[in-house]
């Protein structure tokens, strides 16, 4: 498929990462730069309409294809092993070689479910100096005791059914949820899910990293979102103590068209206002 993007790759060894880079927003100099990454099994391409809204509200963009989906490779398989340590990497590796495009500019990550958890974690674990802002949509721990409700054990059962399948086959097929997917990612989902915690990271404490994050925030849940409902984003928020956290909803009536962990993406137009609201207080240097 093609899109009014530019398709670029960031070599990493033998694979690469799949980006697509905007145009520039019309009438507007040295734009703030908003990069995008997915949730788990998402193309790059799904987030066209957010992308175009976000430069209707004078952002460039550029959205990358996670490790494994869209134009980034490799296709999992049985041989595959990568897990978030990877995709977190990875995000470091976008960020510098989008450096050139960068400097000089606000820069802002914008992560939307497992995609705002390796941006997260980048920042976490890797300083937190080489963006501006963060934008976490529909980004939590998929911990299982923060559900409400008998939901909770819908939770635990359904993401540990998904984790036996992925080592029972050797990947994750994608059924039902989160597209094809290396064994990893399934292993280090799955643990995050059973103990509301992230996996170890390079040997490093990803949860006690959290604190040391001072990156201004803004965290938005959305109606109807059924996989991370604003209760397990409020625990998140309250893990980034030294962190700036401006903390909103995303409703229905706003969007004017029916929301979900998904279907808010193709509804954007409003959201993408709040989020250049979010970067403009970034640019001004404004109490946020």
């Amino acid at each position: 498929m093609t899109g009014p993007w530019q398709q670029e790759f960031v070599a990493r060894g033998n694979d690469r990462i799949g980006i697509q880079i905007y145009p520039e927003p019309d009438g507007v100099t040295q734009a703030p730069v908003v990069v995008i990454f997915p949730a788990m099994g998402v193309p790059a391409r799904y987030y066209q309409p957010f992308a175009t809204a976000l430069r209707a509200a004078g952002l460039a963009v550029v959205v990358a294809d996670l490790r494994g989906t869209g134009a980034s490779t490799p296709r999992p398989s049985r041989t595959s092993r990568y897990g978030y340590a990877e995709l977190v990497a990875d995000v470091g590796a976008v960020l510098e070689a989008l450096k050139p495009r960068l400097d000089g500019r606000t820069r802002v990550l914008l992560g939307h479910s497992l995609g705002g958890q390796a941006s997260l974690l980048h920042l976490a674990l890797h300083g937190d100096g080489t963006v501006d802002g963060l934008v976490l949509v529909a980004v939590a721990r998929p911990y299982w005791r923060l559900y409400p409700g008998v939901g909770r054990y819908v939770v635990f059962a359904y993401t540990q059914a998904i984790v036996a399948a992925t080592k029972l086959l050797g990947w994750w097929p994608g059924w039902t949820f989160g597209g094809v997917q290396s064994r990893g990612v399934i292993r280090d989902w799955g643990y995050t899910a059973r103990t509301g915690r992230f996996p170890r990271i390079d040997g490093a404490d990803a949860d006690a990293a959290l604190a040391s994050v001072r990156t201004p925030v803004l965290a938005v849940s959305v109606d109807d979102d059924r996989y991370t409902p604003a209760e397990v984003i409020d625990q998140l928020c309250r893990d980034l103590s030294a962190a700036p956290v401006r903390r909103e909803h995303y409703t229905v009536a706003e969007a004017g068209a029916p929301l979900d962990h998904f279907r808010w993406v193709r509804a954007g137009a409003p959201l993408a206002a709040r989020v250049a609201d979010f970067v403009k207080s970034l640019s001004k240097g404004l109490p946020r």
